[in-house]
């Protein structure tokens, strides 16, 4: 009887956990995030705010999102998910669902442009290779040539 509980409250916890796992970002939780890395910058610098972002077990990683940040250039700076993208310059890589969709270079000019703001694209989810429909938040770092960003899949 006892080890009958134990194998239920295991499977229970199981299923919690892969629940909690597949929850998805919403938007006001990527615009929460990335408005805080940006007051990380400001706060802390540059330099302290790369190793945070970047950290993939850190604060800017949770549910299935995580937070970016680029130079307007172009140059990844920060991808907890993708650590091989940072330091290449990315502002002619395509939208993964829309060859030759430049979408950095729409990061970039929407950072320019009005500060701020939402882009859909398409872009793998973490451990996958197969492009996803994302929409991310993107928000120039006040006084910087940087941008920060996160998104939420469909």
């Amino acid at each position: 009887m006892k080890r009958l509980a134990m194998a239920a409250l295991a499977v229970s916890w199981t299923l919690a956990s892969t629940q909690a796992w597949a929850e998805g970002a919403t938007r006001d939780e990527c615009i929460a995030k990335t408005k805080q890395a940006v007051r990380l910058i400001d706060e802390k610098g540059v330099d302290v705010a790369i190793a945070q972002i970047g950290d993939k077990a850190g604060a800017y990683v949770w549910k299935d999102s995580y937070v970016f940040l680029m130079d307007l250039d172009g140059k990844m700076l920060a991808h907890p998910a993708s650590p091989a993208l940072v330091g290449k310059n990315l502002i002619d890589v395509s939208d993964k669902g829309t060859p030759g969709k430049p979408v950095f270079k729409e990061f970039v000019q929407l950072a320019r442009s009005k500060g701020e703001g939402w882009i859909e694209y398409q872009w793998p989810k973490p451990g996958s290779t197969a492009a996803a429909k994302k929409t991310s938040y993107i928000c120039r770092v006040p006084g910087k040539d940087l941008l920060v960003g996160a998104g939420t899949y469909e």
